[in-house]
């Protein structure tokens, strides 16, 4: 480990703080301030969109309404992603002339961007066009980011809203949420964003492809594409969906020391950002704090113990004759080394995202275990964007629940009483999660065509199936890529647990906002546990962690537990 590995780390996290304020209350004026900001630019095309949809604005939907609306579009998004993939050898925008995607894959690839998972079972470059990419992927890309956001102020507004007079209680208007995000937040953001990466040397055309021939004589073909516009709302928006198969290890789409941190800081704006926006609709800025708190300790926790992992050398390698100075560097870009690639390890498994900057099958056992338990734990650390923080404040619930049983009072939160329905909602959240990845692990370990996929066998085998179904269940996306995503199987069972993953899980979240949106907030009493302090903090990060622990920790010590032991044993299973 070296001091420019430790002050990457301390850098990148100074200035998710730094932003985390005026990002924080831009969307909080965005969704919540009736003078919302730049309404010049940005008020024209929004109306515009109201008036063409049939949607008023001022008309608020009940926690139920909500649930429907948000469902219904997510399946309308789930069959046009699927037609164009099925559909593109007949349409526009495919000079490479790709035929149509096989309709398991297909399946798959609709499902996975439309829950913001982008899992990829195929290599960008070879199998989808311009038009695919552009129409279905990065437009996916774009409105799941904004339904993840719509869900977590959906909660937040029934958590700190008192009945609205006349008796009826409402948590937003889903498709204003959803509108809003992607004008005033996503799509200038991508912009900007775009031109940066340009900037820097990231392609953005619609060129065919270029057949050149390297000094030795070897013909060899270039892929081009749109990538920069892709690039961005990927990292921005926690989808992690790479245009070509190595993602952002590939140089055109992350060229350069700048790109990396760039993109590693587009992953955790929003998702830090909220918590800010939470704090001032909850009308107490401790109470953001707090979840911000709790997600910093737990991601720096998690960044240390990967980099610290990554700067030892590979068990498998470490009797040959090598330098090992750098540490572990198998799977890894030179020019990011073992800190940048650590880092970005964590990050996109602490959010949601997906996207890799090196092959996490390739870490060793405990730097790959840091990536897979910041996904099993629910991706809150952070978390995806909007899915990070609704996430947390089901922990919060639960936290609650917890305290008023230590403290022998009836659990509050702010001002309002967790009851029986809200634990029974909580738990089921909780319980769909590890249901998901436990059952289908299980299952494909023990039959032919389950592992066939495997690139590995014994512990790092396994590992590679407990990652597979983790990723699909917390709709993150990246994999241990010894595993061969693209069989019938994993296309099948990943489409399912990414769709269950997601909507399955937002479903009892929005029943707590309609719970908790239906009851009047009172003056907190001497018995009250306050929830805006460090008592708290350090309470939820327990109440995470050992959720998280005695669910999965068999598991674990199955996979990359019983496999650091063997390598320190100086053998290879």
């Amino acid at each position: 480990m070296s001091p420019y590995g430790w002050i990457q780390i301390i850098v990148y996290f100074l200035v998710v703080v730094v932003l985390t304020k005026p990002l924080g209350t831009y969307l909080f004026r965005v969704f919540e301030d009736k003078r919302r900001p730049l309404s010049v630019i940005f008020g024209r095309p929004e109306r515009l969109i109201y008036r063409i949809c049939g949607v008023d604005e001022s008309r608020e939907q009940t926690a139920a309404a909500y649930t429907v609306s948000l469902l219904t579009f997510s399946m309308f998004c789930v069959l046009i992603t699927y037609c164009i993939q099925r559909l593109q050898h007949l349409l526009p925008f495919n000079p490479q002339g790709l035929g149509q995607v096989a309709p398991d894959l297909a399946f798959n690839t609709a499902v996975s961007f439309t829950t913001n998972t982008n899992w990829q079972a195929y290599g960008g470059e070879t199998t989808m066009s311009y038009l695919t990419q552009m129409a279905a992927l990065t437009w996916q890309n774009f409105v799941s980011a904004a339904a993840g956001i719509a869900v977590a102020l959906a909660l937040s507004r029934g958590l700190v809203r008192s009945p609205a007079s006349g008796g009826k209680d409402t948590v937003g208007n889903f498709w204003v949420d959803l509108t809003r995000s992607i004008i005033y937040v996503l799509l200038p953001l991508s912009i900007i964003g775009s031109l940066v990466f340009v900037s820097q040397g990231v392609i953005q055309n619609l060129s065919a492809y270029k057949g050149i021939t390297t000094l030795e004589g070897i013909k060899q073909t270039i892929a081009m594409g749109p990538v920069a516009s892709q690039e961005v709302i990927k990292e921005l928006g926690t989808n992690g969906g790479g245009f070509f198969n190595v993602n952002s290890a590939h140089p055109f789409e992350n060229p350069t020391p700048f790109t990396n941190f760039l993109q590693m800081l587009l992953i955790f704006a929003i998702p830090a950002a909220l918590t800010y926006t939470y704090g001032k609709m909850a009308k107490d800025q401790k109470e953001g704090w707090v979840i911000f708190a709790a997600m910093a300790v737990l991601f720096l926790s998690g960044a240390m113990v990967a980099y610290w992992a990554e700067s030892h050398p590979n068990p498998a390698l470490a009797g040959l004759p090598l330098d090992h100075g750098a540490g572990n560097m198998e799977g890894k870009e030179v020019r990011f080394g073992t800190a940048g690639s650590a880092l970005f390890a964590t990050i996109t498994t602490a959010a949601s995202c997906g996207a890799v900057n090196a092959m996490h099958d390739s870490f060793t056992p405990l730097g790959g275990l840091v990536p897979l338990i910041n996904i099993m734990l629910g991706e809150v650390v952070f978390g995806g964007v909007g899915a990070g923080l609704y996430g947390m404040l089901v922990f919060v619930v639960i936290a609650v629940f917890i305290a008023g049983l230590m403290v022998g009072r009836t659990p509050e939160y702010l001002g309002k009483k967790i009851e029986a329905r809200e634990i029974k909602y909580s738990m089921i959240y909780a319980l769909i999660f590890p249901l998901l990845i436990l059952t289908f692990a299980a299952w494909s370990a023990v039959v032919s065509y389950g592992l066939s996929p495997l690139g590995n066998h014994g512990p790092h085998g396994l590992t590679e199936l407990l990652y597979a179904f983790s990723s699909g269940a917390g709709n993150n996306g990246s994999a241990f890529a010894g595993i061969n995503a693209g069989t019938p199987w994993l296309n099948i069972t990943m489409g399912i647990v990414m769709f269950a993953g997601r909507f399955f899980m937002i479903i009892p979240v929005l029943a707590i906002a309609g719970s908790m949106a239906a009851k009047k907030a009172i003056p907190p009493g001497p018995g009250t546990f306050p929830t805006n302090g460090i008592l708290f903090a350090i309470l939820l990060v327990g109440v995470v962690i050992i959720v998280g622990a005695l669910t999965f920790f068999p598991a674990l010590t199955l996979g990359p537990i019983v496999e650091h032991f063997i390598g320190q044993a100086g053998r290879l299973f």
